[in-house]
């Protein structure tokens, strides 16, 4: 059996300001046509459908197009919500939906019940796992309310839902998690609970592949575990991604092979530092002055007018980051800088040690920082599903 695994997608997301909504026009006709060009069974998404739990209506109409020409294509497409998804909003009318062949799988509770697609070597179960906030889902799975102990769950009802199937069923699972293995960009949100993001890859045996979302950068945890990561940059952490798809081989066996395809490239993106008459004359720049581009500038004093000076050469400029020249004399480093690289629990640890002249958080103090934080989360998501 033969499938595409994309996610991700983030319908109605900008790129600094900028509206991406025609180059994810680009990206889902290139989807479609890839799907047919390589008569692939079957089209799976590992969420992060939207980029906001309630978006904008032009995101919902790419959304309501491509869905329509998958299934005028007859291309079976199994989607699950991701954590920037409303679950409820995105499988509204899935009952009725799936007689169309697009499978979306939005509730938790019916994570074991699979799609099943049968090619000429039997059944192949397709389980859709969205996105588990750990403390809204716990009471469905009995557990613990952390990342590791909610997908375990999970996982062990698919894999008791396959021991009742037909001998040789090959399974395939989507998820919308951060496995350890990863590698983050500075575009996705932060899913951290209690401190603890990652999740063993190990959660996945026993599925003969399993297709992650979450993380833009595409990258193989295993053979059989993967992302896809985003079809488009949503930042320039991006820089250096390759965005694809990966198109699946699922052998009689359970046997994997794996290709990367390429998406459409908008426009690409560059990064750029120095000062910044060196950046206005510096000739091997020059590739980079249709690319959009973010500029840091090491001038020891704030150039005049810099934005205005840079877009004559680089028009597409969209982000200006200031990091002067220092020396062992000068002022230390400024707020921003400061800040630069650090998450949100390293940057509250720093406030509370800062305000007390001194000593860091103790553990207690650091639990109750994450707590916080966590509860923040939570309850951002519960009213982004009641809403």
């Amino acid at each position: 059996m033969r499938f595409l695994h994309t996610s991700d997608w983030h319908l109605g997301r900008t790129f600094h300001r900028v509206s991406l909504l025609g180059a994810q026009q680009a990206f889902l006709d290139h989807l479609v046509a890839t799907a047919r060009t390589h008569e692939v069974d079957a089209v799976l998404v590992a969420g992060d459908v939207y980029d906001r739990a309630v978006p904008p209506l032009a995101a919902v109409e790419l959304f309501d197009d491509v869905l329509h020409r998958l299934a005028d294509a007859g291309v079976p497409t199994v989607m699950i919500s991701g954590n920037h998804d409303s679950a409820r909003r995105l499988g509204v009318a899935s009952g009725l939906i799936e007689r169309a062949g697009i499978h979306l799988r939005t509730d938790p509770a019916g994570c074991a019940t699979p799609v099943v697609l049968r090619d000429g070597h039997g059944d192949v179960a397709f389980y859709g796992l969205p996105y588990l906030e750990p403390a809204l889902v716990r009471d469905e799975f009995g557990t613990a309310a952390g990342h590791e102990a909610v997908l375990g769950a999970a996982m062990d009802r698919v894999r008791a839902d396959l021991a009742e199937r037909a001998p040789g069923t090959r399974s395939v699972v989507l998820a919308h998690a951060f496995v350890a293995g990863g590698e983050p960009s500075d575009s996705e949100r932060d899913i951290t609970v209690g401190g603890v993001a990652a999740v063993p890859a190990a959660l996945f045996d026993g599925a003969h592949y399993t297709a992650l979302g979450h993380l833009h950068g595409c990258q193989t945890v295993s053979e059989r575990v993967r992302y896809s990561g985003s079809p488009l940059a949503y930042s320039f952490s991006e820089t250096h991604h390759r965005k694809t798809m990966w198109l699946v081989e699922l052998g009689p066996a359970g046997e994997i092979t794996a290709e990367r395809l390429d998406c459409p490239v908008p426009r690409p993106l560059a990064r750029v530092e120095g000062r910044i008459e060196d950046l206005l004359a510096d000739p091997a720049l020059a590739r980079h002055e249709e690319a959009w581009v973010e500029a840091t500038l090491t001038d020891p004093v704030r150039p005049a007018d810099p934005m205005a000076r840079l877009t004559r050469r680089f028009p597409h400029t969209l982000s200006l980051v200031f990091a002067p020249e220092r020396t062992g004399g000068d002022a230390p480093a400024g707020y921003a800088e400061r800040l630069r690289d650090r998450d949100d629990h390293q940057i509250a640890e720093d406030f509370v040690t800062h305000v007390r002249g001194g000593g860091s958080p103790d553990e207690l103090e650091r639990a109750l920082l994450r707590g916080a934080f966590d509860d923040v989360r939570v309850d951002t998501a519960v009213r982004e599903v009641a809403g």
